[in-house]
Order: structure tokens, then C-alpha cells, then sequence
């Protein structure tokens, strides 16, 4: 019988197409044994050292490391074993890239400095712990002292922000711009405006307000619709008939709905009610959970408060 065939190191990177620094490398590190030496001292490698080295390849080209691979070749772990805690590993990294491709698309669309892509960056990576938290202290800043209908406030601090476990870029978009905008100064002072706005009517025993206004506001939309579809101004006979039924139906308790000083109140209120950024933190909140979209509601908003100033006079 003719003796085995045996390789050099250049002749296995030739086989192989490996380089010959890598399988010098490999060799050095243990993960690829000689099966002989010359006279020499040169290492030299047979057809089952070959295939080994085949093997060694293809596991690193899976990500696997040095160490992962020396179990797997002496027996220490399965494949299947080896290849469950990659995917583990894989999967985090994926989120890791998705977080920071968020954050660089974020980055390009707004062409942020350098301090705004650290704090982006810094709220891509929050924990779910972390996100409900910041919005519990956002609420909590936002209805300190005031007197709340409970139900209403329920409403509002139960709607937290649930990211998928492989969220979307959008999600994570979304995300950061939620959280940027409960942390922004002058939203924050909005919001509690309009909190404060909700409490005052509470405190003069108008308890059922915000649930009844909230009824009479789907009706008021869809008359503004109308009236947007129709072309019609805020100051048209159209716009003042809403506004003097609006004045009417918000007037309860004996309150005169003719009254300047509540027609004014109710105007301004109603006003501070309808800061566009405060529909956006919905609807952000909405893609971050995956609720179905709602249309914009602020052109019909808009038109309502024109005519109410309208018809102040």
C-alpha cells in the first residue's frame, strides 16, 4: 500500500484557499494539530487534518469563536448546541445594529449635533424598565398638585410605550422622538397647561366635563369636517352656528353660555387643549405599540377655535 498523502502548510492553503498566516494561526492555537513533522521541523498535515481544517473554517464563518470552536471539535459541546447560543448572540447583535441604524437614520433626517446624537443614541438603548419609567415621571411632573378626574388620568399614564422584542426602525424612530419630546421644556409646559385646565373645571364641580366634552367634541369634528369639505370659513354663518351651539353645550350648572368671560375662558381653554405636539405623542405612541393609525383631528381643531374666536366678537 502507497504511503498517505500528506501537506505542508502552502500546500493546504492552495487546497484550501485559506492563507497560509491563518493556517499557520489555526495550527499554533491548537485548533489544527500536525499529523507529522519533517526532518526539518515543518509541520505537516493528512487528508483528516485537511477536512478538519474545512470544519474550522466553516464554524468561524458562523461567528463562532476560538474557544467555541475547540469545544466543538473536542467533543466538549454539540454543533446544535454551539449554534443555539449563536443565534443567541446573533439576535443581539441584530438589535444592537438595528438600534444604532435608528439612531443614524434619526441622525441624517434631522441632521443632529453632536450632543443631540449622544442623547439619541443614549434613549435607543433604554430598557423597557427605563422607558415606562421616564414617562411615569413625565405624568407625574405634569399633574403634581392638581385635582384630576381619576379616570381621565388612569387613561393617561396607562398608556405606556411597548416595544416589540424585534422592533421595527420605525418603532425605534418613534421611540426617540417620544422620548425627546416628554423630556422637551416647552411640550412639558404645554401639557401641563392643559392639565391645569382639566383640574380648574373639576375643582368648580364640573366633574363630568372632560368625559362630556369629550362626547361633544366627535360631534363638533364631523361639523368642521363638513365645513373643511365644504370650504367654508370659521367666520361663516356655518362656523358662528357652531360655535354658539359649542358655547351652549359646554355651559352646564346654571352657567350662562352668553357670558364673555366664560366664552373667552372656554376659547383659550379649548386652545391649550389642542397643541398638535399633543396628538403627536399619540401617535407615536400608537406605531411604538402597534395601534391601528387614527387620522389628524388638528384641521378640524383649528377650524373650531377660529370660530369660536369669531364669535367672541
Amino acid at each position: 500500500m502507497g504511503t498517505a498523502a500528506v501537506f505542508t502548510i502552502g500546500e493546504l492553503a492552495k487546497r484550501t484557499g485559506l492563507p497560509v498566516k491563518t493556517i499557520r494561526f489555526y495550527s499554533d492555537e491548537g485548533l489544527l494539530p500536525p499529523t507529522d513533522r519533517t526532518d526539518s521541523g515543518y509541520r505537516l498535515y493528512d487528508a483528516t487534518a485537511m477536512a478538519r481544517l474545512e470544519l474550522v473554517r466553516t464554524l468561524r464563518e458562523l461567528g463562532l469563536g476560538l474557544a467555541d470552536v475547540e469545544r466543538a471539535l473536542t467533543r466538549e459541546a454539540t454543533i446544535g448546541d454551539l449554534a443555539v447560543q449563536h443565534v443567541a448572540a446573533l439576535d443581539e447583535q441584530i438589535r444592537r445594529l438595528e438600534l444604532r441604524r435608528a439612531v443614524l437614520r434619526a441622525v441624517a433626517k434631522r441632521d443632529s449635533p453632536l450632543e443631540e446624537v449622544e442623547l439619541m443614541n443614549k434613549l435607543a438603548s433604554m430598557s423597557d424598565e427605563d422607558r415606562k419609567r421616564l414617562l411615569d415621571e413625565f405624568w407625574a411632573d405634569m399633574v403634581e398638585g392638581l385635582e384630576l378626574d381619576p379616570e381621565f388620568y388612569e387613561r393617561m399614564v396607562s398608556a405606556k410605550p411597548e416595544l416589540p422584542d424585534d422592533p421595527t426602525p420605525e418603532q425605534l424612530e418613534a421611540w426617540i422622538e417620544f422620548a425627546e419630546l416628554v423630556q422637551d421644556e416647552e411640550f412639558r409646559a404645554s401639557i401641563r397647561r392643559m392639565s391645569e385646565w382639566h383640574s380648574q373645571l373639576r375643582k368648580q364641580d364640573e366633574a363630568d366635563f372632560g368625559a362630556k366634552q369629550q362626547e361633544l367634541w366627535m360631534a363638533w369634528s364631523a361639523k368642521a369636517t363638513e365645513a373643511l369639505e365644504a370650504g367654508l370659513a370659521p367666520d361663516s354663518p356655518e362656523g358662528r352656528e357652531l360655535a354658539e351651539t359649542i358655547f351652549t353645550q359646554s355651559s352646564r350648572n346654571g352657567r350662562d353660555p352668553n357670558d364673555p368671560a366664560w366664552r373667552q375662558r372656554l376659547t383659550d381653554g379649548m386652545a391649550i387643549s389642542s397643541d398638535p405636539r399633543a396628538e403627536r405623542y399619540w401617535l407615536l405612541l400608537g406605531k411604538m405599540n402597534g395601534w391601528p393609525s387614527f387620522p389628524s383631528q388638528m384641521r378640524q381643531a383649528e377650524w373650531i377655535i377660529a370660530a369660536l374666536r369669531s364669535a367672541l366678537g
